[in-house]
């Protein structure tokens, strides 16, 4: 049984020097409220000493038998800002969640209004906009609008700002979506397709980064657009791969007959006719035929196969219950 109003899901990489920052400034936002609230670690293989800063502030909080727990979880290695999310997301006990960079690029003071959206607005998922941004506009805006266009076009979903970390949710999508792979850039296409369709944007503060250097480079946006293509895929035929590989390849088979045929007539009707003619196989449309027929049969096996890994392989969860009496 929830007990906790929020929980604050913190992923991190060597953010040493901001965290007893970002942990104070968090502590006197949410005195300003009365709310009761977890703060979630995840230490996602750091080296610079940040596990000992979280452990240390976790064992104060307990020490002073203070309310709103500090916890954490580290990571053996760097495995990603999905998996992260995904292990701090099952951990969260709270009615709301809302994820932040521990970089204290993300201001703790969208706290509250991001709390009451979901609460009182009736939102889902309550998606951070960085309007204005303190990057580079070579490196990262333009990348950034680029990578953004593109994904509000193939999902569906219309967000201005997919990549910021400052996001709140209703604790029934966390537990309901399964982040993966690079797959955190997507939360919000993943909590559509999970059926959580009351999804906005806030404009957000963007804070100059203070302490370190940017964990991410120009392969965070090949990376991007890789999954991006992945995730418009399965959406679209993520539960019947047959519809596509199936008409795709019926489609290729009947071209490919198709030509075959007339391959195959043209010459019975020069024999026929005692009309000069030449071998079928010398024939380079017999080749196209043959292939285009081999190509169909194969990408009909592959959505066929698809098929049969989709009914054995999720039997056990098909479809989500939202409620039971």
């Amino acid at each position: 049984m929830q007990t906790t109003d929020l929980s604050i899901v913190i992923p991190l990489l060597n953010e040493a020097d901001s965290l007893p920052e970002l942990q104070a400034w968090i502590d006197r936002v949410m005195e300003t409220t009365v709310l009761s609230y977890e703060v979630i670690y995840i230490d996602d293989g750091s080296t610079d000493g940040s596990w000992n800063i979280i452990s240390s502030l976790s064992r104060k909080r307990h020490q002073e038998h203070a309310p709103n727990p500090i916890k954490g979880i580290k990571f053996y290695t760097n495995y990603g800002k999905s998996q992260a999310l995904h292990a701090g997301f099952k951990l969260a006990q709270g009615k709301v969640v809302i994820t932040m960079d521990a970089d204290l690029q993300d201001s703790p003071n969208e706290i509250p209004e991001l709390y009451e959206m979901i609460t009182e607005g009736g939102f889902d998922l309550v998606s951070g906009w960085k309007k204005k941004r303190y990057d580079s506009v070579i490196s990262k805006n333009l990348p950034s609008k680029l990578f953004n266009w593109a994904a509000r076009k193939t999902s569906g979903v219309q967000l201005n700002d997919f990549n910021c970390g400052l996001k709140a949710y209703k604790s029934e999508v966390v537990k309901n979506i399964d982040v993966h792979g690079e797959m955190h850039r997507y939360i919000p296409v993943l909590a559509k397709n999970a059926g959580f369709a009351d999804i906005t944007q806030k404009e957000v503060v963007h804070q100059a980064r203070k302490y370190g250097t940017t964990k991410f480079g120009y392969e965070r946006f090949i990376n991007g657009f890789l999954d991006l293509i992945t995730i418009a895929f399965i959406s679209k035929y993520g539960k019947r791969p047959m519809h596509l590989f199936g008409s795709l390849g019926v489609i290729m088979f009947l071209l490919g007959f198709i030509i075959a045929g007339y391959v195959g007539s043209s010459k019975l009707y020069l024999m026929a006719y005692d009309l000069p003619y030449n071998l079928v196989t010398d024939n380079p449309w017999f080749f196209i035929a043959l292939t285009s027929m081999i190509l169909g049969t194969l990408f009909f096996i592959a959505g066929f196969l698809g098929e049969l890994i989709l009914r054995n392989g999720h039997q056990g969860n098909r479809y989500k219950v939202a409620e039971e009496i």
